[in-house]
């Protein structure tokens, strides 16, 4: 059993991936976010779409709109990992800073622990309704085995999802149209449509698709350095928007259709439709379930032990990445066992609340790698409290900070609802303007004030040249281009 083989645990976790160590297929890309995103809980989230008042008809427009706009950031951050391979959030610290990054690197950690427990939740009523197992036992006997799935990492995780995007294709297949004859599609009828209504639905399937950005670089980051940024954008791109659509649509459908039976998100309903060897699809969605939460819990175990190393220095050995990962499991087992007693209107307010902290963080990265520093990072510093990506960045601090704070007035939520929300219909346009306004006021900030540290970003981190002013560089290579360069050659 060698270093690389699926059944080994990963020895590899925030630091960077020797090109010696690259290995797979761009095509991976589709089968883990194709496979990923087969699951109940999407069906859940695309419930909410008729749910909040919106006819069928216009719900479908308004989840294809969203997933296709959502899911272009998505795969840009795909991109970032086989030229950086490193995890996504770890690279925040080259705009935030060394320190700075801890502000993201929180929020996108109760991210993770929210998904986990509301993934969970769903997985534990499946085994509940097929063994007659107390749903809270089944909750914990499913994460444990999502915890042996994180630990062992990366490879058992592209491996899964690569069978599951067949098997669970088929068993979803079956099952929409089954759905389809048995319940129907319900009351199709365009008229009652809403600006607000419909602007909020897109916002909900964007938002699914926005979330997946702060650990979807984790998953590319493997694949050779030279592995071409079209075709890392396009194989995420078109796993992620057909996996995602369809099983919005199906929740749409099942709402609009039997709202009552399908209760938001009803597994019993799902499994229902085929009508007969139940326990095979009853073995789909859990085994789906399980295995998109291992995804969560990987990503939960990357944020932390990326904050941690902020205050704790040392590598990251077995025991660390075990503690780490069955304590990120626990906490999420606790709150899933708390929370499942309202499990959907929970659901939506918790995805809905992070579009506003995560779509400054996602616009300001992409940014930064795409627009300012074109791809070129100083590898080495990215893991040093005092080197040139040390301490905290203002420049995309005030981006993230303004980004936020004007999305406040469009923010339409349970805890909360701005003054302008009214006035557009009810409409939540938030996540629109967050995305431009941080992004844009970065890409002028960086423009003004490019040199940080002796260092120059526009020029991909160059060192300023002794005697020169602040928007000139002296050219030169930053590591990422060298250690590329070498691996090319």
């Amino acid at each position: 059993m060698t270093a690389h083989s699926v059944t080994s645990v990963e020895q590899r976790s925030i630091d960077f991936i020797p090109h010696s160590e690259r290995h797979g297929s761009v095509r991976s890309l589709f089968t883990l976010w194709f496979g990923g995103n087969l699951q109940v809980t999407a069906i859940a989230a695309g419930a909410i779409t008729v749910a909040v008042g919106l006819p069928l008809p216009w719900a479908l427009l308004a989840i294809v709109v969203g997933n296709l706009v959502g899911a272009v950031f998505m795969a840009l951050h795909s991109a970032q990992g086989p030229r950086l391979g490193i995890p996504q959030m770890i690279q925040s610290r080259a705009q935030f800073g060394y320190l700075g990054a801890v502000l993201p690197l929180l929020l996108v950690l109760l991210m993770y622990v929210g998904y986990f427990a509301g993934s969970a939740v769903l997985t534990g009523q499946a085994i509940s309704s097929w063994l007659g197992l107390p749903v809270d036992l089944s909750i914990i006997a499913a994460n444990v085995v999502t915890a042996v799935l994180a630990l062992y990492g990366y490879r058992l995780l592209h491996a899964a999802e690569k069978w599951l995007s067949v098997i669970s294709g088929i068993g979803f297949l079956v099952l929409s149209v089954q759905l389809v004859r048995h319940v129907g599609i319900g009351d199709w009828n365009a008229s009652g449509f809403s600006w607000g209504t419909f602007l909020l639905a897109t916002s909900i399937a964007a938002t699914w698709q926005l979330t997946y950005a702060p650990y979807v670089a984790d998953y590319s980051r493997y694949l050779p350095a030279n592995t071409p940024v079209r075709a890392s954008f396009w194989y995420t791109y078109t796993g992620t928007v057909l996996a995602s659509s369809w099983m919005f649509a199906f929740g749409a459908v099942a709402t609009a259709a039997a709202a009552k039976a399908f209760a938001g998100g009803s597994v019993d309903f799902i499994v229902g439709q085929a009508g007969t060897a139940t326990w095979a699809f009853f073995l789909i969605i859990i085994a789906g379930n399980i295995c998109v939460n291992a995804l969560n819990l990987y990503g939960m175990f990357m944020s932390a032990t990326t904050t941690l190393t902020v205050f704790v220095k040392g590598p990251v050995n077995v025991t660390m990445r075990t503690l780490t990962v069955l304590s990120a499991a626990a906490i999420g087992t606790v709150l899933a066992i708390t929370g499942r007693s309202n499990f959907l209107d929970n659901f939506t307010n918790f995805i809905l609340l992070l579009a506003y902290f995560l779509i400054p963080w996602t616009s300001i990265n992409l940014v930064d790698f795409y627009l300012v520093r074109k791809e070129r990072y100083a590898i080495d510093d990215i893991f040093e409290r005092d080197g040139r990506y040390g301490g905290v960045d203002w420049r995309a601090m005030t981006a993230y900070i303004a980004g936020i704070v004007i999305e406040l007035p469009l923010v339409s939520s349970a805890f909360y609802v701005g003054p302008l929300v009214a006035p557009l219909g009810g409409a939540d346009i938030s996540w629109i303007v967050g995305i431009f306004v941080s992004g844009g006021l970065y890409l002028l900030i960086m423009k003004l004030a490019p040199v940080r540290r002796g260092h120059i970003a526009t020029e991909g981190d160059v060192p300023m040249p002794a005697g020169a002013d602040h928007s000139r560089s002296g050219g030169g290579m930053s590591v990422i281009e060298t250690v590329q360069g070498e691996a090319n050659n």
